[in-house]
Parts: structure tokens; sequence; C-alpha cells
């Protein structure tokens, strides 16, 4: 049985991790507004290395992923953007199209998608669009709120609004199992984002003993998992 002592220490812990994950957005975002940074030296990389491509969340741009962006790049492989996506805020399946229209237009094929948040509903769903399903080859989503957020409901905003477990494009994704077994869903034990946690059925699910929906992405882990996604064989249809 918890002691209210206990339960005090846990919820006092639960709004420092939440003061810093906040914090780290902060940075990142004033950051990117600040430092406007070219994405086109990521491009370069030694020739046959599988291309990667970067999904932020909503109110995220690509340069919010900046250090996966540069981890990646350090390691050999090319990295790619979508600047239309811009700091995605629109409609799922216009996010999506973007994509796909990206991979055509590049023409790039077994791509890894490294995702963040409803970067990782995107990616799901332009690994189903016929235009770019088969240009993609796996996707490493970290805290993706495949199942929603109970916490969406309480916004106005339709860029949030989207995200409840009830909203029907969110849900018809959810049911399409298909892709599920090319995913990695990466997450922190404590999201105060999702407090459902990212779980992904038929998915490879990896739970990090860390807290926050945003400073998981400069968890020392993660670049260890990427690589190894990127150096290992793709899922089989």
């Amino acid at each position: 049985m918890r002691t209210p002592g206990r339960a005090a220490a846990r919820l006092l812990a639960r709004g420092w991790w939440w003061l810093l994950d906040y914090r780290y957005a902060a940075w990142w975002q004033l950051h990117g507004l600040l430092f406007r940074a070219d994405p086109s030296p990521y491009l370069q990389a030694p020739r046959g290395n599988r291309p990667v491509l970067l999904i932020p969340g909503v109110y995220e741009n690509w340069q919010f992923m900046h250090r996966i962006a540069r981890r990646l790049h350090e390691a050999g492989y090319p990295v790619h953007v979508v600047k239309p996506l811009g700091y995605n805020r629109g409609e799922l399946g216009r996010m999506a199209a973007l994509v796909a229209g990206y991979l055509q237009e590049a023409d790039l094929r077994e791509v890894t998608i490294v995702a963040h948040s409803k970067g990782g509903l995107v990616g799901k769903r332009a690994m189903i669009l016929p235009a770019s399903a088969g240009r993609i080859r796996h996707m490493v989503a970290v805290n993706t709120p495949f199942s929603g957020s109970v916490y969406a409901r309480l916004f106005l905003v339709p860029s949030i609004r989207a995200f409840s477990p009830r909203d029907r494009s969110l849900r018809a994704l959810a049911a399409d199992l298909s892709v599920n077994h090319r995913i990695t869903s990466v997450y922190s034990a404590f999201d105060p984002h999702i407090p459902g946690g990212s779980h992904l059925p038929g998915a490879r699910n990896i739970r990090l003993e860390a807290a926050g929906h945003f400073r998981v992405l400069d968890d020392a882990r993660l670049p260890g998992i990427l690589l190894r996604v990127l150096a290992g064989p793709a899922a089989p249809d």
C-alpha cells in the first residue's frame, strides 16, 4: 500500500520531470527560431548507405531533431527532411501526402523514417499510402500516440484534438496492423503527454527507463537503437 508520503514524493518527482521536459522543448523551439540551419549538408553521405527521413512532432520543425540528424550523418547516413511539413500542424493525411511526394520527387527507396510523436502517425500513414508504401523500409517512432491521448479531448485546437482516442482518422490508423511489424516504437517509462503509453501491437516495442515526452530525443540509448535498426535486415512483408 502506498503511503501519503510516497505518493506526494512521486507526484513531486513527476512534476519536476515535466518541468525539465518543457524546458528542453522550449530550448529547442527557441534554438530553431533563432538559428535557422540548412539541412542540405546532411544529404551528403557515402554511396549505398540507406537514407533516413526525419518527421518531427506537432509544433516542431525538423531542427527539433537536429541532434539526431547530426548523429546519424556522422555515422554515414544521408538524412532527409520534408521542409513543406513546417511545424507539422496539418491534418494527418495531408502531412503523409507531403512525405509521399518528397519520397517520389527525391526517388528515395529503402528509407528508414525516424519520427517523434505525431511524426510517427504521419510516418505510419505514409507507410500505407500506395504512393510511398514501397519506398519505406522501416520506421522508428519515438513517443508516438498510436492510440491517442486522453488529454487531447481537453483542447479545442484541431491540431491537438486530433490525438483524441475518439478521433476517426486516428482509430482507423490504429486498426490497420499491416505495417506494424516494420515499426519500432520507442517510448519513455513516464510520458506526461501520453499517459496510456506508446506500445504498438505487432511492432518491436522498446521501453526506456526515462521520463518525458521531448527529452527522450536526447536519451543516450536512442542513437544506438537507431543505428541497429539501420544496420539490420528489413522485416519481411
